[in-house]
């Protein structure tokens, strides 16, 4: 078997990388595509099934909150420095947000799938600590 080199989990996220073998197989299609922030179902270079890890939709209603936050901020300081129309705030407002959920989304599911690769975090499996009372 090939040796393979893992990426880190910022590389994993930003980059769509396996976490594995560091190949761009992570998601089912690309940045362009209606398969965003789907993943693929095993990576095509190393064969590591994705559907073993239990991402979910946890990093959404986060991503949602940060970004909602974030572009109100931005909404009012234009507001209250430009005074436009209400019509442009929707015009830029709506797609920035809808655009840049779904793209952070991408990029935290990525992260999060990393992250449980190399913790090796399974679904319901808690694990004890290690007893360091021996030392």
């Amino acid at each position: 078997m090939a040796e393979f080199t893992p990426p880190t989990i910022a590389q994993a996220a930003f980059q769509g990388l396996c976490p594995r073998c560091g190949q761009p197989h992570l998601f089912a299609g690309p940045l362009l595509s209606t398969h965003l922030a789907t993943f693929a179902e095993r990576c095509s270079a190393c064969g590591l099934d994705f559907t073993r890890f239990n991402v979910g939709d946890g990093p959404a209603a986060f991503l949602t909150l940060i970004l909602g936050t974030v572009i109100t901020i931005a909404a009012i300081i234009v507001e209250l420095t430009l005074h436009p129309p209400l019509w442009l705030h929707m015009l830029i407002w709506l797609p920035l947000t809808a655009v840049g959920v779904v793209y952070s989304l991408r990029i935290a599911k990525g992260a999060l799938m990393a992250a449980e690769y190399r913790n090796e975090a399974r679904e319901g499996a808690v694990v004890a600590p290690p007893d360091d009372q021996d030392a």
